[in-house]
């Protein structure tokens, strides 16, 4: 009852929402991305499952915050594998039939969400964690409460994305940028760079986005060409 009677907790509370709510609209877009093809029924599973491993992920993450993101290369890997997944997110999914298939897009869907917020939240975390100040109480409520929230704007995503497919290319251009942000400032990078090239903090963002969308564009089309020439000789070997 001490904890629910002192205002300061509240005050603290309600930063951790804001501070959740304005550095998730990155994790949204992934959200949205990987559950995009879906059945409907499975994009809300993979939504809430997601969001909530996510979630949880997210809250380990920060109590460790000041210690691993002092770790040399970590962001500079984070960036490296972020920009895969963000290729892959704009590559034609496979057709399947049945159920096995559609529960193994749901599960990979999943597993998307979660490494790919667990690679952006490397610096996101760093914001709650100043405001939580190392009380878990507060960590975990904030998390918890900013979920839906997190959910909520992923569905909005969403459907934007299946009125207007070039969101998709935006959304995944997001995530190529948030990468390069987080390779220039990488502990053995960011000194080098603040000496000697402070144009890449505006330069390697950007080419992040560009290559994500240039590689993603390459990559969906020789997977398309290559669907077509399979269909083609099934076609021609058929009596």
């Amino acid at each position: 009852m001490a904890w629910l009677s002192d205002a300061n907790n509240w005050i603290a509370l309600l930063e951790i929402i804001g501070v959740n709510i304005v550095l998730s609209g990155d994790n949204a877009v992934v959200i949205a991305l990987a559950c995009r093809s879906l059945p409907p029924t499975q994009q809300r599973l993979a939504i809430i499952f997601g969001a909530a491993g996510a979630i949880v992920l997210r809250a380990i993450l920060t109590v460790f915050a000041v210690l691993l993101l002092a770790k040399p290369y970590l962001k500079l890997v984070g960036g490296v594998l972020l920009l895969w997944i963000a290729i892959k997110l704009l590559l034609p999914d496979d057709d399947g039939d049945g159920e096995t298939e559609g529960n193994a897009g749901m599960f990979a869907a999943i597993k998307t969400i979660v490494i790919a917020d667990l690679v952006m939240s490397l610096d996101n975390v760093l914001g709650v964690a100043a405001v939580a100040k190392g009380d878990v109480v507060l960590l975990v409520l904030g998390l918890l409460i900013s979920m839906p929230l997190i959910i909520y704007g992923s569905t909005l995503i969403m459907r934007l994305m299946g009125r207007f497919p070039v969101v998709i290319t935006l959304g995944a251009a997001l995530l190529g940028y948030v990468a390069g942000e987080m390779a220039v400032t990488d502990p053995v990078a960011a000194p080098w760079i603040e000496a000697n090239a402070t144009w890449l903090h505006m330069f390697a963002p950007l080419l992040g986005a560009v290559l994500v969308v240039l590689a993603g564009k390459y990559f969906a089309r020789r997977k398309k060409r290559a669907v077509v020439e399979v269909a083609v000789e099934q076609q021609e070997s058929k009596p």
